[in-house]
């Protein structure tokens, strides 16, 4: 479209220049000095652009912007989070009691059953004392029957019998303790297990509370995945997931979320989710690689383009376009939608943003859409 012109302008371009060079004009009188020359080259030029700025910002183009409403559709979008698989049930086997080990046959990767032997130390030096702790129980019984005896026939004393009979309970205990201590040279599998860590060979010597073995239960593998705070209200226990292992495979398997931790860690804003699967495929196994899909429940969203957020120290913002303007709308934001990102707080469905054309874009600055009607 031609442009179109103003017939003021070209007047005062003229008058302009004329003031500028006073005296220079063809058929200037000689000699005479217009008071305008008086003035300093430079605060006349400054003047002279104060004078005419007004026109020259008017005649400036609208800025040519690209824009996209906003809008509030249902959304039910997944969530694909990495993680890893975590055994919840392991047992580290400790020894309670010092010795030698006589037998360690366990290997990582075994698998032990509920009850099995797994290690078993040299009672020897616990067998001769309990067989000593028995010994002197018998005495002691012994030795209460007599002074019983002896009391019947008023030939000992109360306080005698007594010290008989505690005695014989000492001895009993004595013997009680290292029945138990003997129990403890011999350690089984608290449950159906797999062999993860031999920490020990047989034939080494130990102290007590030596880390000896540990096992895992492969039916107790779940998926543990960190998510955004913004995401965890919309999760609940139970509901469905996909779980992928990378290790075995791009096939998916079937899982639910089994808990939900309480806490969120202030650092990186994540809080953790645990999927349980169901069955557990085979090859499966603690610390691989996961990949886990959080099906989101539908809802309505308002989003934009994604390139129409913009950050800087204040915070998140988008620029609206009102009246042929531009104007800076603070905003929150929620997660990505795929292209768009979602809106939590500063816009209503409709409002018309800039996703094309930021570069040099201030608010208050004429523009014009060139996807939107004017």
């Amino acid at each position: 479209m031609p442009a179109m012109t103003d017939p003021v302008r070209p007047r005062v371009r003229s008058r302009l220049r004329g003031m500028i060079a006073v005296g220079d004009r063809p058929g200037a009188r000689e000699g005479a000095v217009h008071p305008w020359s008086k003035v300093p080259v430079l605060r006349r030029t400054c003047l002279l652009l104060l004078f005419w700025a007004p026109w020259a910002l008017a005649a400036r183009p609208p800025h040519l912007v690209d824009t996209a409403p906003a809008t509030l559709e249902k959304i039910a979008r997944p969530y694909t989070r990495g993680g890893h698989l975590l055994a919840r049930r392991i047992a580290r086997i400790y020894s309670e009691e010092s010795g030698r080990i006589l037998r360690l046959p366990w290997y990582e990767g075994d698998v032990v059953h509920k009850g099995e032997r797994l290690v078993e130390l040299d009672p020897a030096l616990l067998q001769a004392d309990l067989d000593k702790a028995r010994a002197t129980t018998r005495q002691s019984r012994l030795a209460l029957r007599r002074m019983q005896d002896l009391a019947r026939r008023n030939a000992a004393s109360q306080d005698e019998l007594e010290k008989a009979g505690t005695a014989l309970e000492v001895a009993r205990a004595e013997q009680r303790r290292l029945e138990i201590r003997l129990a403890r040279m011999r350690i089984d599998a608290p449950f159906d297990a797999l062999v993860s860590e031999r920490l020990a060979e047989p034939g080494d010597v130990i102290a007590a509370r030596t880390h000896l073995l540990t096992l895992v239960d492969p039916a107790s593998l779940v998926a543990r995945v960190e998510v955004s705070e913004l995401l965890l209200p919309r999760l609940h226990v139970g509901d469905p997931v996909r779980v992928r292992i990378d290790a075995l495979g791009s096939g998916t398997h079937p899982g639910h979320i089994l808990r939900i931790h309480p806490v969120v860690d202030p650092a990186s804003h994540q809080g953790v989710v645990e999927a349980a699967l169901g069955p557990i495929p085979p090859g499966a196994l603690a610390g691989q690689m996961v990949r886990v899909t959080l099906e989101d429940r539908p809802r309505e969203l308002l989003s934009v383009p994604l390139p129409a957020l913009q950050r800087d120290p204040e915070g998140a913002f988008v620029f609206l376009v009102r009246g042929g303007k531009a104007e800076r709308r603070a905003v929150e934001a929620g997660l990505p939608l795929g292209g768009r990102i979602e809106i939590l707080s500063g816009l209503k469905p409709g409002d018309l943003v800039v996703i094309r054309g930021l570069l040099g874009l201030r608010p208050g600055m004429a523009v014009r859409s060139v996807t939107a009607p004017q």
